[in-house]
């Protein structure tokens, strides 16, 4: 979830580098499992920490075709304050009667965790500042990816009600490419409000606004995500998505994952 606030975007010259972008993949996934982390706290939290392993299928449709979206979406904590995030992505689409497979992107995101407290006695906070490094896997000729690599800086606050558990991460992001076909800049407004219930269940909602600079438009997306713990270690959860506005990548769609947590 992906992030995931990337939207279709014209295209530009470049110098194409897919030996890099295929050998940055893979340097991601073998780092990112190879580490250890922290007991994880609810992973649907970006800023949580914890260290989790989740696989997820979600599928969406829309103008552009049909796109099932196959990925390990996992985190770790490397220090007290720092959490490293990673993703790896595998695509079938299917438009205008044809369909295609392949492998899309793999990601790593950084996020270092600089203060945390309480607000007052109901209130609490964790701020946090990071960064997404997506590497492609060259594969945009057959509609899979963007056809760049991009880096991803954000900033975002945690605020937790210890009365209630209801947790508010409101955070901003910007996307830029710097290796690859695409040309990409968009910043990314994203609201998360998530809420543990009957003992074993949460619900969350995440709503995506982000402003591509390229096509001068504005686009969005809204996840409603329910999930249950089924003991300690294991979790599932359903997801229904909506695109919002003209601009946007997908009409509906929908999602499944499956979370172990260690």
């Amino acid at each position: 979830m992906p992030t995931l606030f990337l939207e279709e975007v014209q295209k530009r010259p470049k110098m194409k580098s897919s030996i890099f972008r295929k050998t940055s993949a893979a340097c991601i996934l073998a780092f990112s499992l190879s580490q250890s982390g922290a007991a994880a706290e609810n992973a649907s939290n970006p800023l949580s920490k914890g260290r989790n392993t989740d696989l997820r299928i979600q599928h969406t449709d829309g103008n552009s075709g049909e796109k099932t979206d196959y990925f390990i979406d996992g985190a770790f904590m490397a220090l007290d304050n720092l959490k490293i995030k990673y993703e790896l992505h595998y695509n079938n689409i299917s438009a205008n009667g044809m369909s295609s497979s392949d492998w899309e992107k793999a990601l790593v995101k950084l996020i270092y965790f600089p203060t945390e407290g309480l607000l007052n006695e109901t209130w609490g906070y964790r701020a946090a500042v990071g960064l997404d490094w997506i590497v492609e896997f060259g594969n945009d000729d057959q509609g899979i990816g963007t056809g760049s690599d991009q880096l991803g800086p954000f900033v975002g606050v945690a605020f937790g009600n210890q009365d209630t558990g209801l947790s508010l991460i409101p955070l901003v992001q910007h996307f830029f490419d710097y290796n690859g076909d695409t040309d990409i800049s968009q910043t990314a407004l994203r609201l998360i409000a998530l809420q543990p219930f009957a003992t074993d269940y949460w619900a969350k909602l995440d709503l995506k606004v982000p402003y591509d600079w390229e096509e001068d438009a504005w686009s969005g997306s809204a996840e409603v995500q329910i999930g249950y713990n089924i003991n300690e270690g294991i979790a599932v959860y359903g997801e229904a998505l909506l695109g919002i506005g003209g601009n946007r990548s997908f009409d509906e769609g929908f999602g499944v994952g499956l979370r172990f947590r260690y």
